[in-house]
């Protein structure tokens, strides 16, 4: 699925209730006072705004989302909150438009199975982290090859697996992108999807030192 198409799908989520993540990276990646964070596929920002607190006025924290609408919904919701230290970027994940070694803390939700090119947004996240910077992941993985008729299935991309790889190709991409080691710090069971099951997990590591899952 290319870009126009996944944003396509969310722009309409943008001003539903319903949930949109299926993760809990945020939660998980203990971000610290004057740190700099990013968050990709940050939706209508929830998770953009709770760094933000974390972080204090001395740090910083990126959104960064494909759609419109829900950086525009994002935008607005920081402006009526007050919340300063933040800033939206509508960019396609695969080309971000931030400096190299930006951030200390990269996060993303459910939101990397989506992308066609995952090999060029793990070379992003490897690239906007700083020397020991670390990222906390949550996704989606395949127990086999996704059937190619669920690849543009609306029901299947709204669930978040339909772009999902295995397991084993997952953390190849990783490793080939300078990130050796990492931690698995949540793994559900496998769970039926289609004709397939998936599974998701939570991962970490740090850009300079790892370690062993």
């Amino acid at each position: 699925m290319n870009t126009i198409e996944i944003a396509g799908r969310y722009s309409a989520l943008a001003n539903d209730t319903c949930c949109l993540s299926c993760g809990g990276a945020a939660q998980k990646s203990e971000a610290k006072t004057g740190e700099v964070c990013i968050d990709l596929g940050s939706g209508r920002g929830t998770d953009v705004l709770r760094l933000a607190e974390e972080v204090g006025e001395t740090g910083f924290v990126y959104g960064v989302d494909v759609t419109e609408e829900m950086i525009r919904k994002a935008t607005a919701t920081a402006a009526k909150m007050g919340v300063e230290n933040v800033k939206f970027i509508q960019a396609d994940l695969e080309q971000i438009p931030l400096e190299d070694e930006t951030a200390n803390l990269i996060i993303s939700n459910c939101t990397l199975n989506h992308v066609s090119n995952k090999a060029k947004v793990w070379a992003e996240i490897y690239r906007l982290l700083k020397n020991g910077g670390r990222f906390v992941i949550s996704d989606i993985y395949s127990s086999e090859p996704v059937p190619e008729e669920y690849a543009n299935d609306p029901e299947a991309v709204a669930e978040c697996w339909a772009g999902s790889i295995t397991k084993a190709e997952y953390v190849e991409i990783i490793k080939r992108t300078g990130f050796k080691d990492f931690r698995i710090l949540e793994e559900s069971q496998p769970y039926p999807k289609g004709k397939i099951e998936v599974s998701s997990f939570t991962i970490a590591a740090k850009k300079d030192e790892f370690s062993c899952c």
